[in-house]
């Protein structure tokens, strides 16, 4: 059975490439710039997670003080029930404690897949147990780990496993889930795993019109359109470069790319747009969700925040504080990609 695994593996990353981390809201983040499979060397253990979005250590241990609202917990689906069937459609993400932003944007993946695939049951599995024990610890609502959700699989009797990750970039955390899923592969009949969001040129052109039209109503000739990228110290950082340059080859000059972590950083972005006549920037963050990083170092009241620092330029300054996984468009681009990886088992 193993062997059959590692076939279907091999499989997806040629025709899928890596996936990897998702969103995003983590201090420590893995993107992939090219459309081919990154290699061991392209990714480093301080790459491990974009983009893919969530909440510090720093917020973890400081859970007690939180002073903010983030939704109700209780209108989001965990999907956690059993009574799978044959078939599940398996999303996972590094998850957000952040309950709107995770009803909004994962949940809403997770609509879009399930309404898509109706032969299979989607359930859903966070890979960042920090997310998992604080949403637990505040609000009483345990969401699947990855152990927990293959552990159900199994227990159902899964017969078809389907992946899908909902990380925007390839890079060391696909090694990580695929390993994980190979210590499960005796329970399954067949395992493929579905491709990030931005894995193909197709994919960058498809994601850059998706936030071109979302934002066109501040496309005025005044003001400057931000995207905040989690950023990496590892190759795969060049993945928002490839994005700047897609959008300024396009026309787009007045959109820009930056990271909280890496480069091109926030005084790089605040340089391209001072030398523009603009009056107006509106922030977004570049993350399928919208949690931590979005919420404070966009749109927090600290001086270093994106908000704060273009303020104090003398600009105004509007935060769009979505997720990307509110986006339809964006929602399509991984239900292609699930449905590939589900046409790969046929």
């Amino acid at each position: 059975m193993r062997k059959m695994i590692a076939a279907a593996a091999a499989l997806t990353l040629t025709a899928a490439c890596f996936v990897s981390c998702g969103d995003s809201e983590k201090k420590e983040s893995n993107t992939q710039t090219t459309t081919e499979a990154p290699t061991a060397a392209d990714t480093t253990a301080a790459d491990t997670t974009d983009a893919a979005e969530v909440e510090t250590t720093t917020e973890a241990k400081e859970e007690d003080e939180e002073n903010y609202d983030t939704g109700d917990a209780s209108l989001d689906n965990i999907r956690n029930q059993d009574e799978i069937g044959d078939s599940e459609l398996l999303v996972i993400s590094f998850g957000t404690s952040f309950n709107d932003s995770r009803r909004l944007t994962i949940g809403a993946i997770e609509n879009a897949l399930e309404k898509a695939f109706p032969d299979y049951a989607v359930r859903r599995g966070f890979t960042a147990n920090i997310v998992i024990d604080h949403v637990n610890k505040r609000d009483g609502v345990l969401i699947d780990d990855i152990d927990a959700a293959l552990k159900r699989a199994v227990d159902n009797k899964v017969k078809t496993l389907v992946v899908q990750p909902t990380h925007l970039m390839n890079g060391l955390e696909y090694e990580e889930v695929t390993d994980k899923i190979a210590e499960y592969s005796d329970a399954f009949d067949k395992v493929v795993i579905g491709e990030p969001l931005l894995t193909s040129d197709d994919d960058f052109a498809k994601v850059e019109k998706a936030i071109t039209d979302w934002t066109k109503d501040y496309d005025d000739g005044e003001t400057a359109i931000c995207f905040m990228g989690h950023g990496t110290e590892a190759a795969s950082n060049a993945v928002y470069q490839k994005m700047q340059d897609l959008l300024t080859k396009d026309g787009f000059t007045n959109y820009y790319v930056g990271t909280v972590e890496a480069e091109p950083s926030l005084e790089d972005v605040i340089a391209k747009v001072k030398e523009g006549n603009y009056k107006k920037v509106v922030l977004e963050p570049l993350m399928v969700v919208a949690g931590d990083h979005a919420n404070n170092d966009m749109a927090g009241d600290e001086e270093d925040s994106w908000k704060s620092e273009f303020l104090a330029e003398g600009f105004e300054v509007e935060c769009l504080l979505r997720g990307l996984g509110e986006n339809e468009d964006i929602q399509k681009i991984y239900v292609e990609h699930a449905q590939k990886a589900i046409d790969s088992v046929k």
